[in-house]
């Protein structure tokens, strides 16, 4: 199938590894000009270069940007002006009861999960409705609509972050803009692969027999009974940031393995 990305400029934050790293080498691989972006630029080149590996003669650049505070879109903005995909991908999270997470804590993960996409959105939005054309996503979560006990601040992140796709989809009804978030289920990144590790060793445990006892314990409503790939979530992804996606606008989409029992 031709998702018609060729030639399109998709900027995927937080993609110098796991989800957003897949994200942005299967648009890459669709024909989009990708920039990638992590915090240090070693880990940024290293992601080009793996993409430029394996998705041939396909545009890669890259912006080493940090966003803990404003001055990370900031920085981005001034690079790169304007975008025709946006995939709000970047974001940070740690199990913490919640009578011990601070008020910093709070805002620290807002900070870089919500308001970096906000602070994007905002720019290239008015760039996409002038050629009257865009995608905008947010990379959220299954713990936004089942908010997890061990981290209450990160579920209420994944939460705003369906809020502010539906809200900006609202604002620019009847155009070519679409913006829509994606709730990713228990995916075997590159941190939950080294948790995974680390309980295995920890526990000497095989890591199948630590990924069965999480599914049976901690996600037990899974329907996929295992961690989802990176480039699963990318699938579906690339789909919403297609050309072919445009009936797809405002909506919260699940590969999350059926973890979520609701059927609305």
């Amino acid at each position: 199938m031709d998702l018609k990305l060729t030639g399109k400029l998709a900027l995927v934050t937080g993609s110098t590894a796991g989800i957003g790293f897949a994200i942005a080498r299967s648009l890459a691989i669709e024909g989009a000009y990708v920039y990638v972006n992590g915090r240090t630029q070693n880990r940024v080149e290293a992601a080009m270069a793996a993409i430029r590996s394996q998705a041939g003669g396909t545009r890669v650049d890259g912006i080493a940007a940090d966003f803990s505070g404003p001055a990370g879109a900031e920085a981005v903005i001034a690079k790169l002006p304007a975008v025709d995909v946006l995939v709000n991908n970047v974001g940070i999270f740690e199990p913490k009861p919640f009578t011990e997470i601070p008020d910093e804590d709070w805002y620290r993960l807002f900070e870089i999960n919500v308001m970096s996409g906000v602070r994007l959105a905002r720019h290239y939005l008015t760039g996409m409705l002038k050629k009257n054309w865009g995608r905008i996503l947010f990379i959220s979560s299954e713990s936004a609509v089942q908010i997890p006990a061990e981290m209450v601040h990160y579920g209420m992140t994944k939460t705003a972050q369906i809020a502010v796709a539906r809200g900006i989809a609202e604002s620019v009804a009847g155009t070519g803009v679409t913006a829509n978030s994606i709730l990713a289920g228990p995916t075997e990144s590159e941190g939950v692969a080294g948790f995974v590790e680390a309980m295995a060793v920890q526990q000497k445990k095989s890591k199948e027999e630590i990924e069965k006892e999480f599914f049976e314990h901690v996600r037990p409503s899974s329907l996929l009974k295992r961690f989802a790939t990176v480039d699963e979530v990318a699938a579906l992804v690339s789909y919403v940031a297609s050309e072919i996606s445009s009936a797809t606008n405002g909506a919260a989409l699940r590969v999350d393995g059926g973890v979520v029992r609701a059927i609305l």
